[in-house]
């Protein structure tokens, strides 16, 4: 895991040095991530889903030369409604497998890594501007994970020598 600065409140006369990278939008696709941020949270109900605790997670998708971005607070609810997603991120980060009982194991969920799908999300900010940020949209099966790219092996060529073969 990346070596993070601890979040602090400041003091009106203190030091600060740390500037903005930017924000990077990535295109939608299969992108491997790492899990940043576990918190544990309680969903109140809504007309979709009764209440039930819920993992809010920061989740890290690498872009490679496209850059990284973070999805901040990424709901997994625990609930039997939403059971395929829980089992779809468990078997993502390589935790669970395909038709196996799993036994939830959140201390295992800070810095695991997979692949997730990601789509653009359009909305309308509080002062009514539209933007647009990353969401995932699942979680990928690692059998069906984007492969590393090996690289080209170089090519041994012959020498030429006068006369021969």
């Amino acid at each position: 895991m990346e070596n993070m600065r601890p979040e602090v409140a400041y003091d009106w006369d203190s030091t600060i040095e740390n500037e903005s990278t930017g924000f990077t939008l990535l295109p939608e696709g299969v992108y491997p991530f790492t899990v940043t941020e576990f918190t544990r949270g309680r969903h109140d109900g809504s007309a979709k889903l009764p209440a039930c605790n819920k993992a809010i997670l920061d989740i890290k998708l690498d872009g490679g030369p496209l850059g990284t971005t973070i999805v901040k607070g990424h709901n997994l609810f625990l609930h039997s409604k939403t059971e395929g997603l829980l089992c779809e991120f468990f078997t993502a980060i390589g935790a669970r497998k395909h038709g196996e009982t799993f036994k939830m194991d959140w201390s295992m969920v800070p810095g695991a890594t997979g692949y997730a799908r990601v789509y653009v999300d359009t909305y309308i900010d509080k002062n009514g501007i539209e933007r647009q940020i990353n969401r995932i949209k699942n979680f990928v099966d690692p059998e069906e994970a984007p492969k590393p790219v090996q690289p080209a092996q170089p090519t041994q060529m012959k020498r030429w020598t006068p006369g021969g073969r």
